[in-house]
């Protein structure tokens, strides 16, 4: 259990009015928490030199972490929410001398003891305080916001090292085999909220937050972000998880039919795969965002699709520590490097197709893998049919 230090002669003591250092703990040791444990010591050695080169660069000497993606990120796994839908519990001051995490008082003991990594000073802001008004008390300078280099740090999220690289495969297999139990079991009376509630209960139980649940039946198959409703799945349905665990996001599509489909949709589906194929024939290590959501633009074209097809929905990109990191557009510029992951998702008219993968020395590896999901080789990798029952 952690305490608060008030011995002001402890080196580890704050000695600003509005913070207090908190001692760490180290993360549980249960071999069930042990799996998912932040802060693996050898990835954030990694992620610290990555942010002071960055720093080097800006000729700072703090930075000030703020969004639950960098934190998330540099942490190496914390969860640093409450409410999904709020801000970040806590700031994380990077300096030269350390790391230095403020938090609210009413959170820093449980912080300190579950979340944190070993080697960050943990510091406690009052409940109704400013964390960035405390972390800047504890700079020996002004520190430089994460918002002057958010493009450097995103870049330093892009290659994956092996700890979290294992964490993600795991969270992307767990999400799939979640979707596979729910639809094997649906029925064309199951409803969609049925469906969502289903799947966040698994997402739930894997210790992971289903940050998005989306499920549509035959009746809604035009809408492209469907948010569940009481309808009944009818012929055919689409799911869609997009699970966080240990900061990192799973996104995944599944469809589910229970007849032997029409001619249209078939022929559709079959297209929607080309288009895929082509998109990870153009990630490559070396090429921009923005010249591969170009080739996206054509591949629509190429098979069939019309050449508007892509303005109808964003098409994916980057993932890892957000849903997208970032989305691909005419306009983003990131390279793309060796072991990062991505989450296309390209569609049409009631297609679409949805897994996480990565980008390997061996080229691309899926990561969303059940094999109890039917799948076909499509350009020699397994990519997933729609579920017959």
């Amino acid at each position: 259990m952690s305490k608060a230090i008030t011995d002001s002669t402890d080196p580890n003591t704050s000695a600003f009015p509005n913070a207090s250092a908190v001692e760490t703990s180290a993360p549980a040791t249960s071999a069930e928490t042990n799996a998912a444990a932040p802060g693996n010591a050898a990835d954030r050695a990694v992620k610290r030199r990555r942010v002071l080169d960055i720093m080097d660069t800006a000729e700072t000497d703090s930075l000030l972490l703020t969004s639950n993606t960098s934190l998330c990120w540099y942490l190496d796994g914390s969860r640093m929410h409450i409410s999904l839908a709020g801000a970040p519990i806590a700031a994380l001051l990077v300096t030269r001398d350390g790391d230095h995490l403020v938090t609210f008082n009413n959170e820093a003991e449980r912080m300190a003891a579950e979340e944190v990594p070993r080697g960050v000073s943990v510091h406690a802001a009052p409940w109704h305080g400013s964390l960035e008004a405390v972390a800047r008390e504890l700079a020996d300078s002004n520190p430089m916001p994460e918002s002057e280099v958010a493009a450097q740090l995103r870049g330093a999220r892009q290659a994956f090292l092996p700890a979290e690289s294992a964490r993600y495969a795991r969270l992307n297999a767990d999400t799939a085999i979640a979707l596979t139990d729910v639809l094997s079991r649906a029925t064309p009376t199951t409803t969609e909220f049925e469906i969502a509630a289903q799947l966040a209960s698994r997402i739930v139980a894997m210790g992971a937050e289903p940050l998005v649940l989306l499920c549509n039946g035959s009746s809604r198959s035009a809408f492209r972000h469907p948010l569940p409703t009481h309808s009944r799945l009818g012929r055919r349905a689409m799911a869609v998880v997009c699970a966080r665990r240990n900061g990192l996001v799973a996104n995944v599509t599944r469809w589910i039919r229970f007849d032997n489909g029409i001619p249209a949709e078939l022929d559709a589906e079959s297209r929607l795969m080309a288009v895929e194929a082509d998109i990870f024939d153009a990630t490559v290590p070396g090429t921009r965002l923005n010249t591969i959501f170009r080739e996206i633009t054509r591949a629509y074209a190429r098979h069939g699709f019309g050449p508007d097809q892509w303005t109808l929905h964003h098409q994916g990109g980057v993932a890892g520590y957000a849903g997208r990191d970032p989305r691909a557009t005419a306009v983003t510029v990131d390279e793309v490097v060796l072991n990062q992951t991505f989450t296309w998702n390209p569609s049409g008219p009631g297609v679409k197709i949805e897994d996480t993968v990565q980008l390997t020395e061996a080229g691309i590896a899926v990561l969303s893998v059940d094999p109890r999901w039917p799948a076909m080789s499509v350009n020699g990798l397994k990519r997933p049919l729609i579920l017959q029952l």
